[in-house]
């Protein structure tokens, strides 16, 4: 197999896995938007169906990418940041290679403390052996989380002190977007409940603020199946629209698939692990992640209908985090 073949071959692989990664951990965010969508009117329903789109691909999931690659490679520029996984650029590809433990350490925290979050402190329905005894566990979130930290920040700070520096980093976005989410939960559920009089307007910017910060995952976990800007672009963006699709067409059908959710959070916690491991240098190969990816989301896919087929709609409810 030539070079260039292979080459090809991942880079179908990486969209293919980018894909269903960015569909499954965003069904969350098509269910909410529906719900919104429901309280609106035609004019405004269609604006977001179609400028909401060039936004959610172009706006957030093409330009967040950039900003990450710039803020982690600063010594490349915002311009060179832009053009630099479009080109082959040996300074640049150097430059990006010398900042990706840092980048992936970042993501890999805030990939795990997302999935400990959703595993003890988030609704869910229990599937995994052990999902249901650390559902009741929501308060120990915050000190195993410090631990966590704790202890990757120690073990960075003896191999590079930025390297601990980035740990911080992802702890702290992971908390800054727990604060966004939980603010959202709070406005969806006064427009579900019909308790709130915001304007179509007010519901566009807020299904967009829903939007961006439901991105945050999809994009941070792309960096764990490549460091190419255009390969994230194309398979996140394919998943976004995939997801508004399902946002209008078939999201009553989607709520019956009910270990998806599980399927997208187990994927980050591999997600997030395979980052850790490469931030403190350790070598994965590079078909790892896009295959784990598809695996789970295809193995609770299987659960998902196994479950339709069985009629077994057994809840494990947690209460949210208030």
């Amino acid at each position: 197999m030539s070079l260039f073949t292979m080459e090809i071959a991942y880079a179908i692989l990486v969209i293919v896995g980018l894909v269903a990664f960015e569909t499954v951990a965003s069904i969350d965010n098509a269910i909410i938007n529906a719900d919104i969508l429901a309280t609106m009117k035609a004019w405004a329903r269609r604006w977001f169906l179609t400028w909401g789109i060039i936004i959610a691909v172009f706006g957030i999931r093409g330009v967040l990418p950039w900003l990450i690659i710039w803020f982690s490679t600063p010594s490349l520029g915002p311009i060179g940041a832009l053009t630099a996984t479009f080109s082959d650029d040996a300074t640049a590809a150097a430059a990006i290679e010398q900042s990706a433990p840092f980048l992936l350490l970042a993501g890999g925290i805030f990939m795990i403390f997302l999935f400990l979050h959703w595993l003890m402190a988030e609704e869910k329905n229990c599937i995994v052996p052990g999902e249901r005894a650390m559902s009741r566990q929501g308060p120990w979130f915050y000190a195993v989380a410090a631990i966590i930290l704790f202890i990757l920040c120690y073990s960075a700070a003896q191999i590079n002190a930025l390297l601990a520096v980035a740990a911080v980093g992802g702890s702290a976005i992971f908390f800054i977007m727990q604060g966004f989410r939980l603010f959202a939960d709070k406005k969806s559920a006064e427009l579900e409940s019909g308790t709130s009089n915001k304007s179509d307007i007010s519901k566009l910017m807020l299904l967009e603020v829903i939007d961006a910060t439901f991105s945050i995952d999809g994009v941070i976990g792309a960096f764990a199946f490549t460091m190419s800007v255009p390969l994230i672009l194309i398979g996140n963006g394919i998943g976004a629209v995939i997801v508004r699709e399902l946002t209008v067409r078939n999201i009553d059908n989607i709520r019956k698939y009910a270990y998806l959710k599980n399927g997208a959070m187990y994927s980050i916690f591999t997600l997030g692990l395979i980052m850790c491991s490469e931030g403190f240098g350790i070598d994965i190969p590079i078909w790892i992640a896009p295959i784990l990816t598809i695996g789970i989301v295809s193995f609770f896919f299987w659960l998902s209908l196994r479950r339709i087929k069985k009629g077994d709609f057994g809840v494990c409810v947690v209460p949210r985090e208030q």
